[in-house]
């Protein structure tokens, strides 16, 4: 078979994610899994890097460079940005020529975006020329991704802890009976680590920096078996000058308690106005946790403690969304079928 031969009705699904942008391709699996950063030319507008190149350039950069996070929070901030990144990416594809005009294309979006902001993933589409696109949530992206049915009548309790929001759902029949989302989540402990280090120790760090530190020594964990530190480069902030500090895991699990528990008492609330049969099945099957932030140390005895329920770690929690695309792209619109083998 020819590569022409390839170009029709190829099937596109996209994880568009506040930290990472993942492409699903139809024939090829997963094509693109970086980070959600693209590097422009700061006059010609022309792309510079994407992805882990432009990625490395954060805090690094100057005048002539613009490098920008096209996504802010689960939402597109910059269309222009997001379109250049997505058009790259789908150009890694290998075994076919995947061409956008005579694709379908699937994005994913947290369940709570507001009608407007759905408008804006669906303009991006067709600033593509894509014909034919469409809108799913994460939630049923990721519990497919988990490798859940969730075309039976059993609900599942899905909960999504991305970059840039934490998305809550109970799914039964292939679609949403209870869901919500907060913006809370891994970008947000970022945010709250380059506080701390700014007020309680005086020193400014970068967004790289943070995110480093919260990979290393993040955890929720109640007893440490031995307390690991790590250290931080930044600004002295009355000085100025290059300064190094040392931070400790403790202090770095004091500060994710809180964003931890409103993110449970959101589950709570789900729970509350869950169908009394489907929470019954919840019972039994108990909670599943996707995302970047499920990877944390002692997320899981976290939530079964303050949640009483037993939950289930994904075993691929970056790349469940983007793998559910699969089947959502095959049983488009069909709420009562088996997923496709």
């Amino acid at each position: 078979m020819s590569k022409k031969d390839d170009l029709k009705a190829i099937k596109v699904g996209i994880d568009l994610g506040t930290a990472n942008l993942l492409v699903y391709v139809e024939g090829e699996g997963i094509i693109f899994n970086e980070p959600s950063v693209i590097a422009l030319d700061y006059e010609t507008n022309e792309v510079i890097a994407v992805g882990n190149s432009a990625d490395t350039m954060i805090g690094r950069g100057h005048h002539g460079i613009r490098i920008v996070s096209p996504l802010n929070q689960g939402v597109i901030s910059d269309m222009y940005a997001a379109k250049k990144m997505i058009e790259f990416a789908v150009k890694k594809a290998e075994k076919v020529d995947v061409q956008l005009k005579t694709s379908t294309l699937l994005i994913c979006c947290p369940s709570e975006v507001t009608q407007i902001e759905r408008d804006a993933m669906t303009d991006l589409a067709k600033r593509m020329n894509v014909p034919d696109v469409f809108i799913e949530e994460e939630v049923k992206a990721g519990g497919i991704g988990a490798g859940l049915d969730i075309y039976d009548s059993v609900g599942h309790l899905i909960v999504d802890v991305g970059g840039g929001s934490t998305d809550i759902g109970v799914l039964s029949l292939g679609d949403i009976v209870v869901s919500e989302s907060l913006r809370v989540a891994g970008n947000y402990l970022d945010n709250v680590i380059i506080n701390h280090l700014q007020y309680n120790h005086g020193i400014l760090v970068g967004k790289k920096t943070a995110q480093r530190i919260k990979e290393e020594i993040g955890t929720l964990r109640k007893e440490l078996k031995e307390e690991q530190v790590t250290f931080a480069n930044g600004r002295d902030i009355v000085s100025g000058l290059p300064r190094q500090i040392e931070v400790k895991q403790s202090e770095i699990r004091d500060l994710f308690i809180e964003p931890f528990q409103n993110i449970t008492n959101t589950i709570l609330k789900v729970l509350q106005n869950t169908p009394p049969e489907l929470s019954a099945d919840i019972i039994e099957s108990g909670m599943f946790v996707n995302g970047g932030c499920a990877l944390i140390d002692g997320v899981k005895e976290f939530f079964e403690e303050e949640v009483g329920l037993e939950v289930h770690i994904a075993k691929n929690p970056l790349t469940a969304i983007v793998e559910g695309t699969k089947v959502l792209l095959q049983n488009r619109g069909n709420y009562y079928v088996k997923p496709v083998e």
